[in-house]
Formats: C-alpha cells, structure tokens, sequence
C-alpha cells in the first residue's frame, strides 16, 4: 500500500556539529542539494537542554533520517534527544504500517 503523505524534508541528519558540521556533513549538504534532496538545516535554531520544538516539527515531517555517529555525539544531551525523538517516530510509522 503506497502512502500518500507528503513531506517536508528528504532527510534529517542528527549528527554533532563540532564533530562533522564543517567536514563531513558539508560535503554531505552539497551534494545531496546538487541531486534535489531536502535536507533539514539546523542553523539558527537556538540549542539547550531539550529539543526545540522546530527540531521535533523536522523529524516528524522528514522522510529519512541519518544519525552521523561521532567521537562526542553520545556526550551531548542535544543529539541524544534528537535520537530519541528519530526513535519514537519510527516506531510510530512502523506500528502504523503493521495494521
């Protein structure tokens, strides 16, 4: 059965900044634009203990997400509760698409 929802992003990359953002993830950005996939772009969004409700909105409406497992990724808080929240949206779509 061929789900007729729309999304907002192709991919969300959950990845730690200071580890990735300037190297791999950049290289990543370019050439997923040069191909026309959307990926959600954090920039901007101010950081804190818990996710921003605009990080939430993104995964929800993003059709993949890759987590960009790094040296500190699992020391910070942030990228934790964007892998939680990647976690609870798949098992949302995988119990939905069971039925």
């Amino acid at each position: 059965m061929a789900s007729s929802r729309t999304w907002r992003y192709s991919v969300f990359p959950s990845f730690h900044g200071q580890d990735t953002r300037k190297a791999f993830l950049s290289h990543l950005r370019k050439h997923f634009n040069s191909n026309g996939i959307t990926m959600f772009d954090d920039q901007g969004i101010e950081r804190s203990q818990t996710i921003a409700p605009a990080l939430v909105r993104a995964i929800r409406e993003v059709r993949i997400s890759i987590v960009v497992l790094s040296k500190n990724y699992a020391s910070s808080s942030w990228c934790l509760n964007e892998l939680v929240e990647i976690l609870k949206c798949k098992n949302i779509v995988m119990r939905s698409s069971k039925k």
